[in-house]
């Protein structure tokens, strides 16, 4: 029995007549989530990151040569709003970790790209974080993560929109 068991427990004694299937799912994603998240934070935290700052430099590196982006690209990538990516990217400049380059299609615009200390940086950072999922997921077996892959997968498309 765990904690999400027990809040269960308490729910059918005090309001027998309400479906709490549902709460059990969300609970224990919701526990999940912030188990999973803070030990991804310790890693990032490990080399000068959080989760915004990994984000964008995760998006950039994952782009291949030369690992740049239009803020705006960037943007829909990171699926932030403007002020909050425009805040990202001011500290990530004064870090040193990105610069930003003429667009060469686009002489008026400009790209956000990794610089040489920021790829080092991520790259780093990249495989650590990895390191770090791998054993998040490591109590399950390979069938069972696929299993749980593919119920998340649609789970999530009932919810987000296409």
């Amino acid at each position: 029995m765990d904690h999400v068991d027990k809040i269960l427990t308490q729910w059918q004694q005090q309001r027998p007549d309400l479906n709490v299937a549902p709460m059990a799912t969300l609970g224990r994603l919701k526990r999940l989530n912030h188990s999973v998240m803070r030990r991804m934070e310790q890693t990032w935290a490990a080399y000068g990151l959080n989760d915004s700052s990994f984000d964008v430099l995760a998006t950039l590196r994952r782009e291949g040569p030369p690992y740049a982006l239009s803020p705006s690209d960037l943007m829909a990538s990171t699926m932030v709003t403007s002020g909050t990516m425009t805040h990202r990217l001011q500290q990530l400049e004064k870090a040193e970790l990105i610069e930003r380059v003429k667009n060469p299609a686009d002489g008026r615009g400009f790209l956000i790209s990794l610089s040489e200390k920021g790829f080092a940086l991520i790259d780093e950072a990249v495989a650590a974080h990895v390191a770090t999922q791998e054993e998040l997921v490591s109590g399950l077996s390979d069938d069972q993560r696929a299993q749980l892959d593919e119920l998340l997968k649609q789970f999530l498309a009932g919810l987000e929109p296409t």
